[in-house]
């Protein structure tokens, strides 16, 4: 890809690196919580996160997508080079949880029922040496998932301060509104924050950019829903008032 269509595309890039980030947060936190309750991981969820150099899992789009965005930013900033190194190492570090998580999955009740068995005094020392080794796994997984919820919770703070510039951008706008509930579980208690560094003192401007972009794809209900609460947020604002005397022409249209 060159760095002129890289940057021609970069409101995609911006959308999509936010995107893969959100889910890539929600999904790896089920895994740590599942950790902190039974000290396992799902291989098969921490391996299809992430995935191989020919069939790229969610982590690895997302590390592809940040070098994308950050190293081809014609405003670059130390946030954003933050930001790239900060979503490689969340990929790389999980590499090696999924290692360790095969481990643990496959070896360890092998291990076990080899210990547990008929064997001699000296394999059975032989045996238990190597148990302690393997049970030294679960703690690198401890020290694993702690590093990558730190990096996380950096991240969450670094992305508003980096997206302050695209509260013109539609994609980002829709996929905020699209998928709500997801971003307000990724940033919680940030995620008022969050608007507020991207849209200012105008938060309904999310809302009508985003109807705006599903009202040019044709998503008419979504757009009025997203209207909607654009005018919660500030009834009297002129571009509210313009975006809703266009949705209702459209819906007037619609039913004649």
């Amino acid at each position: 890809m060159s760095k002129a269509w890289i940057q021609a595309k970069h409101s995609e890039f911006v959308r999509d690196l936010f995107k893969f980030f959100c889910q890539a947060c929600d999904q790896l936190e089920k895994q740590f919580i599942r950790f902190d309750e039974d000290g396992t991981v799902e291989f098969d969820v921490v391996k299809d996160l992430v995935g191989t150099e020919m069939n790229k899992g969610l982590l690895w789009r997302m590390k592809d997508t940040a070098h994308h965005v950050f190293r081809n930013d014609p405003h670059a900033q130390l946030g954003g080079q933050f930001l790239d190194w900060a979503l490689g190492y969340i990929f790389h570090e999980t590499l090696k949880l999924k290692e360790d998580a095969y481990q643990k999955q496959n070896y360890a009740p092998w291990f076990h029922r080899l210990y547990e068995g008929d064997l001699n005094a000296s394999e059975k020392d032989v045996t238990g040496q190597l148990f302690q080794v393997l049970n030294q796994t679960e703690e690198s997984m401890r020290r694993e998932i702690d590093r990558i919820r730190f990096i996380i919770a950096k991240c969450r703070q670094l992305l508003p301060y980096y997206l302050h510039r695209y509260s013109d951008n539609v994609l980002l706008a829709r996929y905020i509104f699209s998928q709500n509930e997801l971003v307000r579980a990724v940033f919680a208690d940030e995620y008022e924050g969050l608007v507020f560094a991207i849209y200012g003192h105008e938060p309904e401007r999310m809302y009508i950019l985003a109807s705006q972009s599903l009202r040019l794809g044709g998503w008419v209900d979504e757009a009025a829903h997203a209207l909607d609460e654009a005018i919660k947020e500030n009834p009297a604002s002129k571009m509210v008032l313009q975006e809703k005397k266009i949705i209702d022409n459209w819906a007037n249209r619609i039913h004649t």
